[in-house]
């Protein structure tokens, strides 16, 4: 099987608790914590910058999974870089030279993704695929938590998973917008292996809510 993580985003946690919820999904499995940087730019919000993600370096041993929702990400790219980052996704629309931007996070020795949102094709991964560690998948338009899955976006993640097969990739499909239990099976299916989940785990108790998403992405 085909190792499944589960990063848990920060964008729905009791950012007063914070620290204490960060620790409860890593105990409880979690292998990545996942980082919404928006700029009010590129996506409708403001969220986190360097500052967060270095306080939060300090006090966990998760893979800093940081998603750029902001236009023109190479000018944040050294900094989140040594705020504590271990990968970095990038919007290919945002992006006006993508092999630049992936080149500069693999120089920073960091891996490297590319996010498309829900209406833009995966043509656009043709010629970047061979330098993407990780593909994310935006299921929901981005800029808020708590949206609904889209039901169509699970033939755009079967298209990802054999788009990537047809070219020897093993790089990792994540998704992103709207997973919860009830429809993670069905996402798992479809083809992806890296999760993120906001409202579902942090809406809850974050410990037991992140344990029940490894139950079921251990057994699909």
């Amino acid at each position: 099987m085909e190792k499944r993580i589960l990063s848990p985003s920060i964008l729905a946690a009791d950012f007063s608790q914070l620290g204490e919820e960060v620790h409860a999904v890593e105990e409880a499995g979690a292998q990545y914590l996942h980082l919404d940087v928006m700029d009010g730019r590129f996506v409708p919000n403001l969220s986190i910058g360097p500052p967060l993600i270095r306080s939060l370096r300090t006090k966990s041993r998760l893979f800093f999974d940081v998603h750029l929702m902001v236009e023109e990400p190479d000018r944040f790219l050294d900094d989140f870089a040594e705020a504590g980052a271990d990968g970095i996704t990038v919007h290919a629309e945002a992006c006006t030279h993508l092999d630049r931007t992936l080149s500069r996070i693999h120089a920073l020795g960091l891996r490297a993704g590319v996010a498309l949102n829900p209406m833009t094709p995966l043509s656009v991964l043709d010629w970047a695929i061979p330098q993407t560690d990780m593909v994310l998948l935006m299921t929901v338009n981005p800029g808020f938590g708590g949206q609904a899955f889209r039901p169509y976006m699970l033939e755009k993640i079967r298209a990802l998973r054999e788009k990537m097969r047809n070219a020897g990739c093993e790089a990792d499909v994540q998704v992103d917008g709207g997973v919860g239990l009830q429809n993670l099976e069905s996402i798992l299916q479809a083809g992806a292996n890296v999760i993120v989940a906001g409202s579902a785990i942090f809406n809850g108790t974050p410990g037991s809510s992140t344990k029940a998403f490894l139950e079921i992405m251990g057994k699909v």
